[in-house]
């Protein structure tokens, strides 16, 4: 009996007992006969060691994302592709996660747009350190094929159409590297500072993607498969680049993803310069780098920048590409070897950045549960202190866009409520893409109910696509309830991967049913919206019948519950808008069009550091139930001096310094320390991220220059009348830098202006 046992697990994978896949079992005495099984030995030596003992076919049928494994020297299958935006989750066809053992679900953090509204750092962190952990725990439970997790998203939130905006921390190239920095170190197990000393292995490996200016769909019969982004070489380095340059050299991610798309007519994963010069070689990137999924493919299939499939296969791997998601180099990198197209050296090349990252997790030292992170188990997974930080991250994220006459909070003993809308009963929509099977779900509405037990309740529409709207009937309730609640906005079937929305209106008859029922209310109403994109709601905004709008992003498990306990007082809001929300004639500008700087023609720019235009809701809008002053310290000094003894001069007169020539002895010294008194001067406790900006004074004068830009952000927690101050350092070379025509990062002399809220300070760079 116990032969047959053996013989059906060993042909045909029966687990009896779910352990993590691992090589190097200490009871398999042919390991000691393995260098890579040595701990001992540096990592690129095992590496080496395994990829010299592989055959040829062995070797090809590694260069994919589902990589088999190879039982004569003891390598389990392994697979690459897994996710973990906000959450661990299922996703994709061959998911590296599963949900069918022990454990059921995973913690679902709100989608990263939401929790990129907080402006906390830390917070960010704590939610990696949650999603890593949580990672490793399904590992242990034999519920995993890999701790190789495709996330964060940072690519910058450049065009609200964008459908997977609500996947990113928002437009500013600030936010989204300092994301990238927490959400990687968190993830990997390093400290919140960067200073841990990983003396085991890595929690989970991150993957920073879409490398690089990737943020376009499917718009109007255009693919991101085909789409070649015509960027400038000044928007490369001082928005689209900075958050992957922040990813690689702070947060220490052990991998990139290339995107699909095409920059300046050459296939992101068939670009030396981007995978190899810049991020490997000026970066100093240490992990693998894998294709977006079928990214090969396409560089022949359909933008036909390789002549043959071989060719394809050489131009990823020499332009140094690790893996494949797809089956494409398991397909055709034997024929272009056997045409010289590719050599073995550039396989091997590799296989040694695959298997270093492998053994960096831990999977080459014998059975991970008696290794560091062994301990994590399924009782980690949805454990209470889990949940209690999603709902944590949803009460911080959410903003409250307009509260005309502090409409909000309601009162507790609201005699009668109704709550209307397409998105105040559907748990499904919370959580946003890329969501694994959550803890619990709330909706608004049951939370809402947990406040008024007898809220009545109406769809209004027969989806979020709102084709059919039941106005008759929302109006009836709406003129019978004290107070009513709209909960409007978007979900997947409007904004998702693969679809980009043609228009920034709500979808449908929602606008008609949100103002039919504002008209009849017997008091101004609240609008909720459950979005990631922006939407143009000024119907709403000068609406003095809707009193009160708030976002609520998609706010993940917690949501609802977070939502309503803001609607009723028991959290003061302080969610800040991590984009701008621009008006409906915004679709007039082309998606296609990636310039972000204004044009004399009629471009009006892009994000707040450059848009010339109107605006529904500013970058960083976000109120509260208190108010909030700020008062500058004075500098003791505020002249920087650069120290220059061969300044340029532009064409504005202007004389300047390159930062690469300053060296960072000079960059080190050309610093200041800010301080700024934030005092709550209304009647409720309140967390508050202090955003601080700086703008030169000839910003956005001819469309170079940013209007303004962030140069840094903290939260404080104050209670009513409390003071606080929140200290800032300000380094010429990385706050007061911008890119040349030539994407060469310059400082400028002249005077410089550093704000928060209505307060600012002046402050003088001279070369």
């Amino acid at each position: 009996m116990i032969l047959l046992l053996l013989t059906l697990v060993f042909l045909h994978g029966v687990d009896l007992a779910p352990t993590p896949p691992h090589a190097c079992d200490a009871s398999n005495p042919t390991t000691k006969l393995f260098q890579f099984c040595r701990t001992d030995l540096p990592v690129n030596r095992r590496a080496r060691d395994i990829v010299s003992r592989l055959t040829i076919d062995e070797k090809i049928s590694q260069l994919v994302n589902s990589a088999p494994g190879i039982p004569r020297l003891g390598v389990p299958a392994y697979q690459w592709w897994s996710e973990a935006l906000h959450g661990v989750a299922d996703v994709g066809p061959t998911p590296g996660i599963r949900f069918n053992g022990t454990v059921k679900a995973a913690t679902s953090f709100p989608q990263v747009i939401l929790s990129a509204a907080s402006f906390d750092s830390y917070l960010w962190f704590r939610i990696a350190q949650v999603v890593g952990k949580e990672a490793r725990g399904l590992y242990n439970a034999g519920q995993a094929k890999g701790m190789t997790f495709w996330a964060p998203n940072i690519n910058i939130f450049r065009d609200p159409r964008w459908g997977r905006g609500q996947e990113t921390p928002g437009e500013d190239p600030t936010v989204t590297g300092a994301y990238a920095v927490a959400y990687v170190r968190g993830l990997q197990g390093d400290s919140f500072d960067g200073k841990k000393t990983l003396s085991g292995h890595l929690q989970a490996s991150a993957c920073c993607k879409h490398f690089t200016a990737y943020d376009l769909d499917r718009w109007k019969g255009i693919t991101r498969y085909v789409f070649n982004a015509q960027v400038s070489l000044a928007d490369l380095a001082e928005t689209y680049q900075p958050p992957f340059k922040k990813c690689i050299e702070e947060g220490k991610a052990s991998g990139i993803m290339c995107a699909y798309n095409r920059v300046n007519g050459i296939p992101s994963c068939a670009d030396p310069n981007l995978l190899t010069r810049t991020a490997r070689g000026l970066w100093h990137f240490n992990g693998y780098i894998t294709s977006d999924c079928d990214a090969v493919s396409i560089i022949y299939d359909d933008q036909g920048y390789a002549k043959t499939p071989e060719d394809a296969v050489a131009d990823v791997l020499k332009a140094g590409m690790d893996v494949n998601c797809g089956s494409y180099l398991q397909k055709h990198t034997k024929s272009a070897l056997q045409q010289k197209k590719v050599s073995e050296t550039d396989i091997n090349r590799a296989l040694i950045n695959l298997f270093s990252v492998r053994i960096r997790l831990g999977l080459f030292n014998g059975d991970p549960t008696k290794l560091t992170y062994g301990n994590i188990t399924p009782n980690d997974v949805c454990s209470p202190s889990h949940q209690a930080l999603a709902l944590e991250a949803a009460r911080n994220g959410i903003v409250l866009l307009k509260n005309a006459l502090k409409l909000l909070p309601l009162s507790k003993r609201s005699v009668s409520l109704a709550v209307i809308g397409p998105n105040a009963h559907v748990a499904k929509t919370l959580l946003g893409n890329y969501a694994g099977p959550p803890c619990k779900n709330v909706t608004p509405l049951d939370a809402i109910r947990g406040y008024v037990k007898n809220a009545v309740y109406h769809k209004g529409c027969d989806s979020v696509a709102c084709s059919n709207a039941a106005v008759e009937q929302a109006v009836a309730i709406a003129r019978n309830a004290e107070r009513v609640v709209l909960i409007m906005g978007l979900d997947q079937t409007q904004e998702k991967e693969d679809m980009d929305r043609v228009d920034l209106s709500l979808p449908g008859k929602q606008r008609e049913l949100i103002t039919s029922v504002a008209e009849v209310a017997k008091r101004p109403v609240v609008l909720v919206l459950i979005c990631g994109g922006p939407v143009d709601i000024s119907f709403a905004k000068d609406n003095d019948k809707i009193g009160s709008i708030v976002w609520a992003g998609y706010p993940g498990e917690a949501g609802g519950k977070a939502l309503a306990e803001i609607l009723f007082g028991d959290h003061n809001p302080g969610g800040r808008l991590p984009v701008t929300w621009y008006p409906q004639n915004f679709v007039n500008v082309k998606m296609t069009d990636m310039r972000m700087r204004s044009s004399s023609s009629g471009y009006p720019g892009r994000t707040y550091r450059f848009y010339k235009g109107p605006k529904v809701f500013e970058f960083g809008h976000g109120l509260s139930y208190t108010t909030y002053s700020y008062r500058f310290k004075t500098l003791p000094q505020n002249t920087l001096y650069l120290n220059q003894s061969k300044p340029q001069t532009n064409s504005d007169s202007l004389q300047y310094a390159l930062v690469s020539e300053m060296g960072k002895e000079s960059c080190d010294v050309a610093k200041t320390k800010v301080s700024v008194v934030v005092e709550n001067q209304g009647e409720m406790a309140g967390k508050h991220p202090v955003l601080m900006f700086v703008r030169h004074e000839k910003g956005g004068e001819d469309g170079t220059r940013a209007e303004k830009q962030l140069v840094g952000f903290k939260s404080v927690v104050l209670r009513n009348g409390e003071k606080s101050e929140v200290e800032f350092e300000i380094g010429v070379c990385e706050h007061l830098s911008r890119a040349n025509e030539v994407g060469v990062m310059v400082v400028e002399e002249g005077k410089y202006f550093l704000t928060v809220g209505d307060s600012e300070l002046p402050l003088t760079v001279n070369v």
